[in-house]
């Protein structure tokens, strides 16, 4: 995705606010009422200085009751503009904010469904910083800019036209000035293009950055990785802000250039109108209303100036977060899924599985792999690290597709099933325990969210977390914190396995479940699994031999490959692969048996 940025760059124009649109639709009435809103003041600020010509030509009249009826029409008008900005403030505010929450949402929910090989391309601080930051600009751009543009847009046509009804002479000067004004507004604009894309971007890499240390915080302050981390940070921030100098200061330019010129317009004009009002060819009334007009247009130009870089800013936002929106995924339902069968019974099927990582497409993963597990079955994977464990794991959970060859679950390919379908039927303890900045009993409710209490509790104890949950301060309504780091990593692992137990799936995937864990509590869980195991199929993941002895059958992998199946005592009587590293744990334990 960051491969494209360059393209990105040169394609972006003012147009890609139009992503805009779908989500804007559902609100046309709000939408339409605001423009009604927006055009009637409009309507109204080109009206006032009609009635200020009025008053100021009526103080030459004798009819006082005249002069109280310009005076009241005045107040009349000043009245209805104020109703009107503020009707126009509240719905072009609201509707910017719900638009964006729009925008939030359905950026998220695309993202929490991408696979993995999604996240190999784009950093999850650069995610967070357009579902935040990009977010913001838009919000900024619907609930102000937008509007602000589209009255200066009317003030200026509707304003061109009174001058010229004002005085076609003075209006024919004015007009002299615009192209003066358009040619800096239209060079600089391309250039704060270019500069806004770039600024933008550099403030992704900065969230990335960040993100990344402080998820890490404890490997950071362990090898005291501080002041490099801070380093770093600092000179992606640096660049940030450089980028964002050169924005400003472009932007500084274009204003300074565009009202210079046209105030310098203006005040020779009013030098020429002066002149016509001593020469009596003018009412001052007619020169005040000019005055007016003339400034309200230069305004309205002068605005647009400076929302024309706000727009541009806005534009790379809508188009970096309709990017996300328009993700391509590597791993997509069906347009017509399967249904599962039912029940699920949990046979396992990899057929003639080949596999490379999306990141390492030189590598093999995977390479011919012939995998059968029968419903209720116990099947243990081992091997060397890198020999294809896990991704035995990752394929069954359809994060990705293999190459070649098909994975299958009670006799349907996974690709043709929607994969919340079949996922419900897996329950997973990884080998890095995730938790979630909630309470411990949130947290193992994650597992199925409508378990009850009682049924959270029976979890926690089939998993030997029950007694340490209950001797936190608020036992199990005890706030963990973010990534459960006011628990230990066996404290952690337990209640993953505790979640795994509630999901009560069909499937059951252990990858290093008990890697974490002292021997006392490994004890206690690993008779839990071996409880929990009954009746399901279960896959264990384990580089400790010991805790897979009683498996039904032992697969064993090296080099994407299976070089081994069977039980303990076969594969050790074989030789090979399994006996040496069998040899290596147990050592005079293996001799004696």
């Amino acid at each position: 995705m960051a491969d494209n940025n360059e393209d990105r760059e040169k394609s972006r124009k003012i147009g890609a606010l139009s992503g805009l649109w779908p989500f804007m639709a559902p609100y046309k009435v709000m939408l339409f009422a605001a423009v009604g809103a927006l055009v009637a003041t409009a309507g109204i600020s080109l009206v006032m200085p009609l009635a200020v010509r009025r008053v100021i030509d009526g103080f030459s009249t004798s009819a006082d009751r005249l002069l109280d009826q310009y005076f009241m029409a005045a107040l009349g008008v000043a009245v209805a503009l104020a109703v009107g900005t503020g009707l126009r403030y509240y719905l072009v505010t609201r509707l910017g904010e719900r638009v964006v929450a729009d925008i939030r949402g359905a950026v998220f929910a695309r993202v929490i469904g991408m696979s993995p090989a999604f996240f190999e391309k784009i950093m999850t601080g650069e995610v967070l910083s357009r579902i935040t930051t990009d977010t913001t600009l838009i919000l900024s751009v619907i609930g102000s800019s937008v509007s602000v543009a589209l009255r200066n847009m009317l003030i200026f046509a509707g304003g061109s036209v009174m001058l010229l009804f004002t005085s076609a002479k003075l209006t024919g000067l004015v007009l002299l000035i615009v192209p003066l004004v358009m040619v800096p507004i239209i060079v600089l604009g391309r250039r704060m293009r270019v500069l806004s894309r770039e600024n933008q971007d550099w403030i992704a890499r900065s969230s990335g950055k960040a993100s990344e240390d402080l998820l890490s915080v404890q490997t950071v302050q362990a090898f005291t990785h501080e002041e490099p981390s801070r380093a770093r940070f600092r000179d992606v921030t640096e660049e940030s802000f450089k980028s964002a100098q050169k924005r400003i200061t472009t932007r500084a330019l274009m204003t300074v250039i565009v009202i210079t010129l046209i105030f310098s317009g203006v005040v020779g004009v009013l030098w020429i109108g002066a002149r016509d009002v001593r020469a009596d060819e003018m009412s001052i009334g007619a020169l005040v209303q000019f005055v007016i007009y003339a400034i309200m247009v230069a305004g309205a130009v002068g605005a647009l100036s400076e929302i024309w870089s706000e727009l541009q800013r806005a534009a790379g936002a809508t188009e970096r977060l309709v990017e996300l929106l328009n993700a391509e995924d590597e791993v997509n339902d069906p347009s017509a899924p399967k249904p599962m069968p039912t029940p699920v019974r949990g046979a396992i099927d990899f057929e003639n599985v080949t596999f490379r990582y999306p990141a390492r497409p030189e590598q093999v993963a995977l390479q011919d792999v012939d995998l059968h597990v029968k419903p209720g079955e116990t099947v243990a994977l081992v091997g060397p690290s890198g020999a294809g464990k896990s991704t035995i794991i990752q394929l069954l959970q359809r994060f990705y597709d293999p190459a070649d060859g098909a994975v299958k679950v009670d006799g349907t390919d996974l690709r043709d099933v929607a994969r919340a379908d079949f996922r419900q039927h897996i329950a997973l303890v990884p080998q890095d325990a995730v938790i979630f900045a909630e309470t411990a009993r949130e947290n193992i409710r994650f597992g199925r969210l409508d378990a009850t209490d009682a049924e959270v509790e029976a979890a926690a104890k089939a998993a030997a977390a029950h007694d340490f949950l209950m001797k936190l301060p608020e036992g199990y309504d005890s706030y963990v914190g973010e990534r459960g780091v006011m628990l230990s990593g066996g404290q952690k692992q337990r209640i993953a396995i505790a979640r795994a137990i509630l999901r009560d799936a069909p499937i059951l995937l252990l990858d290093e479940a008990t890697s974490a864990l002292d021997a006392e509590s490994e004890r206690l869980v690993q008779s839990a699994v071996e409880e929990m195991s009954k009746g399901r199929t279960t896959l264990i993941i384990a580089h400790r031999l010991a805790t897979v002895k009683k498996a039904d059958r032992i697969i064993v992998f090296e080099d994407g490959r299976i070089v081994g199946q069977g039980t303990h005592d076969e594969l050790v009587g074989q030789g090979g692969l399994y006996a040496r590293l069998a040899r290596l744990q147990f050592t005079e334990g293996l001799a004696a048996e």
